[in-house]
């Protein structure tokens, strides 16, 4: 089989199993192995699923140098094995034959078994635990740490590679990356609709620079573009710390530019953007257009990164050819490595993304109602995840359980219109008549307790109802930083469970909202 040919996954994945086979695997392994899905081949490196954490980790040990040269073979080329581990897939579990349940019930070993015995956790001190690519040119040699660890405050210890240990990361604020703690690779779940985006975000984190530059990937707002540039942020800065990384929105890129001009500091803008950044994530890029000096020095950055081997990822809600403001020159730079887009999720993943939702936020919610959330919403996770804090805040607030006929009160009221698009502007005037204040009053920077109040409701309703980023919205609110936008959000969203009022202020004026824009 050669690379140019397309690879059918499950049945190469079958054939390397019967080759395993010949070689005299154990059952026990073999149940593991049958766990295993093949679900996309990146250049070099396999990208195996597997739906329980105990099951990755057994594939990580001696197994791994087995299926990758099974895989080799198979494919006509060497690869490297990445495992990650897909949740969705548990539900196949109980179709598997006897030895399939055999590795089931090993998967759950140390989790649901004596507490005395399993309480200690193994060893994982040669870092192959979590999703991993085998650093390095060895095949499934390199020992490499998993991505991000559940708990983002543990400082881990710098990883060695080749060798060389890496020396810590920079202290400068020059070279903070800027990340959201709570986007990682283990808080994004997979789907059909994001897989390959996701395995190629995985394979450029592992090797920045090597392959795939620029990666670009696609796809309407709220989708997990965002979620996975910060991912691929985190994974790059903990276990590659002399890489120096930058994640920024477009709108920060130009006003860094703007500023840089204006203050007579392009020195300054050049060394931060060009000279002390490793791997540069920029969202949202299609916000560039229309901007001409704004391009032509982000043409001459992407070069300079690009000739230095330094990576470049790109988000937009459109591919390359549809930036038609863009020059030819620089959508032919956006096409010149790897295109991917996500899509709208599938209900099944819809349904993982409440229920890992659900999970972080300690809600105590039935599946009945977590699938009908997710067959209310259909097109944008950031709109299903705020469902499910609205339905759970209404639940908290009348001191009851959460069932299917409270969620689907709260729904009539949350469910996105079918017509008509909602602006920001909108909704800070409908928040403004609302709370007797003015617009100006809103985005102006009085911090009295009304004022404080209304201003947090119409951030956090134009980030529930808009598909504008923290960035563009602190720019609709007075040319407010992203943070105040972000702990606005946070607040509201911790309010509306605790206080009735809060919780009928946003009904009542999403309901008003979303009819005037119909």
């Amino acid at each position: 089989m050669t690379t140019d040919e397309p690879v059918d996954y499950e049945r190469t994945w079958h054939a390397a199993l019967a080759e395993m086979s010949k070689h005299g695997i154990g059952s026990r392994d073999r149940a593991f192995l049958n766990l295993t899905r093949f679900v996309g081949l990146i250049g070099e490196n396999v990208l195996l699923s597997v739906p329980f954490e105990q099951t990755k980790r057994m594939l990580e040990g001696p197994l791994r140098d087995q299926v990758a040269e099974a895989l080799s073979n198979q494919l006509g080329q060497q690869v490297r094995v990445a495992i990650s581990v897909d949740e969705s897939l548990q539900a196949a579990v109980q179709e598997l034959d006897g030895a399939g349940a055999d590795a089931h019930g090993a998967a759950q070993t140390g989790t649901d078994a004596d507490p005395d015995t399993n309480a200690q956790e193994p060893d994982h001190s040669d870092g192959t635990l979590g999703f991993s690519l085998p650093g390095g040119s060895q095949i499934a040699a390199e020992q490499v740490p998993r991505p991000r660890s559940a708990h983002p405050d543990v400082v881990l210890p710098p990883r060695s590679v080749g060798g060389r240990t890496d020396a810590p990361p920079p202290s400068d604020e020059e070279y903070s990356p800027r990340l959201n703690p709570k986007y990682t690779f283990d808080t994004f779940v997979i789907g059909d609709s994001n897989r390959f985006a996701h395995a190629a975000a995985i394979a450029i984190a592992e090797e920045p620079g090597q392959a795939y530059n620029p990666l670009f990937i696609h796809g309407d707002s709220g989708l997990g573009k965002t979620h996975l540039l910060h991912a691929i942020g985190h994974y790059v800065h903990d276990y590659h710390p002399k890489l120096r990384v930058r994640y920024v929105s477009s709108e920060e890129f130009t006003n860094d530019f703007v500023n840089s001009i204006r203050d007579d500091r392009a020195a300054t803008f050049q060394r931060r953007y060009r000279d002390n950044v490793d791997v540069l994530l920029i969202d949202d890029i299609q916000f560039l257009q229309g901007k001409e000096q704004t391009q032509e020095e982000f043409f001459h950055t992407f070069n300079a990164l690009h000739s230095s081997g330094k990576q470049i990822v790109l988000t937009s809600d459109q591919p390359p050819e549809k930036l038609t403001t863009f020059a030819d020159r620089m959508r032919s730079r956006f096409k010149s490595g790897l295109t991917t887009d996500v899509h709208p999720p599938e209900l099944e993943t819809r349904i993982a993304i409440l229920r890992k939702k659900a999970n972080a936020e300690r809600m105590d919610i039935g599946d009945d109602v977590l699938e009908l959330v997710a067959s209310k919403i259909s097109t944008n996770i950031r709109e299903l995840e705020g469902a499910l804090i609205r339905v759970a805040a209404y639940a908290s607030l009348q001191k009851e359980p959460v069932d299917r006929a409270k969620a689907a009160f709260v729904l009539k009221d949350v469910v996105p219109s079918e017509t008509g698009q909602i602006t920001v502007h909108q909704i800070i005037s409908e928040t403004a008549v609302y709370f007797g204040v003015t617009v100006d009053d809103i985005k102006g920077t009085s911090r009295s307790r009304n004022l404080v109040t209304a201003r947090q409701i119409a951030m956090y309703l134009s980030r529930e109802l808009t598909e504008h980023s923290f960035p563009q919205l602190g720019q609709h609110f007075g040319g407010r930083d992203h943070t105040t936008v972000m702990h606005a959000e946070k607040k509201i969203r911790q309010l509306i469970g605790e206080r009735q009022p809060i919780y009928d202020q946003i009904t009542e004026l999403t309901t008003q909202i979303r009819r005037r824009s119909a």
